[in-house]
């Protein structure tokens, strides 16, 4: 059975390093190449510690860019803020709620920081100031000091306005939100402005803004009705959105898909439930929280310098609120 001091040997460092690093203790400072020689020596040598430690329970600090309030009423970042909080429990190490208004006191016992939704580049710039480890997650406002972990809404989006283009639709207005912060753009609406002006199709009276929530989605598509513009597709910026903007629609004796068809962004739970059944983007929002905790863990354990960014894909998920009207397009 190998010992500690032949692993030492093997890897040509003193058996206190080998010890130390074999342990996990984040105050020994040595190179990533040294790191990396001692573990493949003891597993080269089958070495097993004959009295194991227990690696020191880390906390993760969480900070989101939004309300209680906004995470009910668009359970897209309740799924991401569950699934950290989950993978974070399921490992055994604990999680502190954060908040930008806090002094940085409550930061001393925090070993990470994992930063969810959207922010504006002072908030950025007060996280960067903790000079702890940080994974942004939905968003990736440095990618060069930042580690981040997002959803590939550009691509989600295109895959929507190809869809409805394919189905015939050439009057598809987008039901949008606004994003925090003047420097911010949203990858979906850029996506569809894109894809419209590249057809020759945009209009800027097919585009709205105003919100997230289902209330946001009822007034938008109120507005847009009242405007009879012949729309016969929207693009709703999230399932929350597409909700109200169902309401709105039936107010107005219309039917969807009949009338008027309608895309979401997200696959919440309720989408396959709504009457018609939801035709959304799965965006992987559960797998996205659980990468960055796997991130943040790696970030702090193995001292990692060079930034990651990883872009989780997204689905298309047909079901029926679209209607096929290739034959009734004069385009």
């Amino acid at each position: 059975m190998a010992l500690i001091k032949d692993v030492a040997e093997r890897a040509g460092v003193s058996i206190g390093t080998v010890s130390r690093v074999l342990n996990y203790d984040e105050t020994i400072n040595v190179s990533d190449n040294t790191r990396q020689r001692i573990f493949e020596a003891a597993q080269e040598l089958e070495y097993t510690p004959t009295l194991h430690k227990k690696k020191k329970k880390q906390k993760i600090g969480l900070i989101y860019s939004y309300s209680l309030e906004e995470e009910l009423e668009d359970i897209y970042y309740l799924s991401a803020r569950v699934a950290i909080e989950n993978k974070i429990q399921d490992e055994k190490e604990g999680v502190v709620h954060l908040s930008l208004s806090q002094n940085l006191e409550k930061l001393k016992g925090i070993d990470g920081i994992i930063a969810l939704g959207t922010f504006h580049k002072n908030e950025v710039e007060m996280i960067r100031q903790s000079n702890k480890p940080v994974v942004f997650a939905d968003c990736s406002p440095d990618e060069d000091h930042f580690d981040s972990v997002v959803i590939n809404l550009e691509n989600g989006a295109h895959k929507v306005m190809n869809y409805l283009y394919d189905l015939g639709h050439r009057k598809i207005a987008f039901l949008g939100g606004n994003l925090p912060g003047e420097d911010s753009i949203d990858f979906r609406e850029r996506e569809y402005e894109l894809f419209m002006r590249n057809h020759n199709c945009f209009f800027d009276d097919f585009v709205m803004a105003g919100g997230y929530t289902p209330k946001d989605g009822y007034h938008m598509m109120t507005e847009l009705l009242q405007k009879k513009l012949g729309v016969t597709a929207v693009f709703a910026i999230n399932d929350s959105v597409a909700v109200g903007c169902y309401k709105a629609i039936y107010e107005n004796s219309l039917k969807i898909p009949e009338d008027i068809s309608v895309v979401g962004f997200n696959d919440i739970s309720t989408a396959q439930f709504m009457l018609p059944p939801l035709t959304t983007i799965k965006t992987h929002v559960d797998l996205m929280g659980e990468t960055a905790v796997t991130l943040i863990r790696e970030k702090i354990n193995m001292h990692r310098t060079v930034s990651k960014k990883i872009v989780i894909p997204t689905a298309l998920v047909v079901r029926e609120s679209c209607r096929d009207i290739t034959s009734e397009n004069t385009d």
